[in-house]
């Protein structure tokens, strides 16, 4: 791409762009917040120490959205195309991650469920740092560091351009891990889905017209939001994905722009995991009282 190309990108465009990521980080930053205040009690918890994780994840991913809002307003990136890489790398790995720990938290909670409703648990808070700490090593090893020096190489690059990497789609083996990438997110988002379907189907069953009142239905409404947001936020993402890589043209590039800026909506889970005691004391109150 040369120099001129981010100034065809249409001012609708940008403005989307820039409003999304300010909806994005107000919104991830509050939920931030609110969560960091909840957090550190029961370190033993499974779904709390990768909650944690996932935290970690939104706030590293946060710093750099400001440099995004900063870039679509200016259309002048000054910052080196090194830095450039990092933050338009960020937004790719922040969908990944968030993706994993969203899968360690909903398994966790199905396992849960099916084992006779057992919490699973660490036995010491010592075994959860080092869970932490393995998965984390296992990542950047893995995919933020290679990632991170194998992005956008051996393209044409531009100092003050950023974020249009799209011809790298070109290379066939870019292509295939593509494909491979997102038919396993789609289909492990297909069958989380089902599963919780069918708890919910389960927990409708046992306890009829009633479920509303007990603790094991707002239980699976928490996994439920979890299975929404991955519904909402990346799903729509990995099949325009599949599209994207298979019919590749320039224009197609702000589209994917847009599709990406939603997929860092998923800051928002944070909201919904600490307001949902809230939620569920208001239901009862206007609902059940």
């Amino acid at each position: 791409m040369n120099g001129s190309e981010i100034l065809s990108l249409p001012i609708e465009y940008r403005i989307s762009l820039v409003v999304l990521y300010m909806f994005v980080f107000i919104g991830g930053i509050i939920g931030v917040i609110m969560m960091s205040t909840t957090l550190m009690s029961n370190m033993l918890s499974i779904t709390r120490v990768s909650v944690i994780n996932l935290l970690v994840v939104h706030v590293i991913f946060l710093l750099t959205v400001p440099f995004r809002v900063h870039y679509y307003v200016s259309t002048t990136w000054t910052l080196g195309f090194t830095f450039c890489k990092l933050v338009s790398n960020m937004l790719h790995v922040h969908m990944y991650l968030s993706f994993i720990f969203y899968a360690i938290i909903l398994c966790t909670r199905y396992l849960a469920y099916f084992e006779y409703r057992h919490r699973l648990e660490f036995y010491r808070d010592l075994h959860a740092v080092i869970a932490s700490v393995a998965i984390w090593l296992f990542i950047l090893a893995i995919i933020i560091i290679p990632s991170n020096l194998t992005y956008g190489s051996g393209m044409t690059t531009n100092d003050t351009q950023c974020f249009t990497f799209g011809t790298a789609l070109k290379n066939t083996n870019v292509k295939v891990l593509n494909y491979i990438i997102c038919t396993v997110v789609l289909l492990i988002s297909v069958i989380l889905a089902s599963c919780q379907c069918y708890i919910l189907w389960c927990v409708f069953r046992k306890h009829g017209h009633v479920s509303w009142i007990h603790q094991e239905f707002w239980a699976q409404i928490k996994s439920l939001c979890f299975v929404l947001i991955m519904l909402i936020c990346f799903v729509p993402y990995q099949a325009f994905r599949m599209y994207y890589v298979c019919k590749y043209f320039e224009e197609l590039e702000k589209v994917n722009e847009v599709f990406l800026a939603v997929t860092a909506f998923s800051c928002f889970d944070m909201l919904v995991f600490a307001g949902s005691s809230v939620w569920r004391h208001a239901y009862k109150v206007c609902c059940v009282s």
